[in-house]
């Protein structure tokens, strides 16, 4: 078994908008070395997630988390999200998807934003 993510973000059409998220990427696989890693986008830029998860299991991945990189469960996670999942189940039945709830949801990530907005508010930023 390999073991995959992709960490599915919006997308925009500035190229810059991806900058942290493709920093993101960057630490998930300097921390997790293993474990294959790809940057999906749901529309304006490019992967997109049947592209990003085409590569990785081309490359072996057996198992795949899907990491939406929002901050909350809107209509994209709950409506188009789940339809794409469905669709990469037929597409590649040899392989288990498993998605996960939008990082804003998380409580580490919740802290995390709480701590900038106090060292933001502290330092005038």
């Amino acid at each position: 078994m390999t073991r995959a993510i992709v960490l599915f973000a919006h997308g925009a059409r500035d190229a810059r908008w991806a900058e942290p998220f493709e920093a993101v990427a960057a630490r998930v696989r300097a921390t997790a070395p293993d474990c294959d890693v790809a940057l999906a986008y749901l529309e304006l830029m490019t992967p997109a997630l049947g592209a990003a998860v085409g590569g990785l299991v081309a490359a072996g991945a057996t198992t795949i988390d899907v990491v939406p990189l929002f901050l909350g469960s809107g209509g994209h996670l709950r409506r188009d999200l789940p339809p794409l999942i469905d669709a990469l189940r037929a597409t590649h039945p040899g392989v288990a998807f498993r998605l996960h709830a939008a990082f804003g949801e998380h409580a580490v990530v919740v802290e995390a934003m709480a701590a900038a907005a106090i060292a933001a508010a502290a330092l005038g930023e």
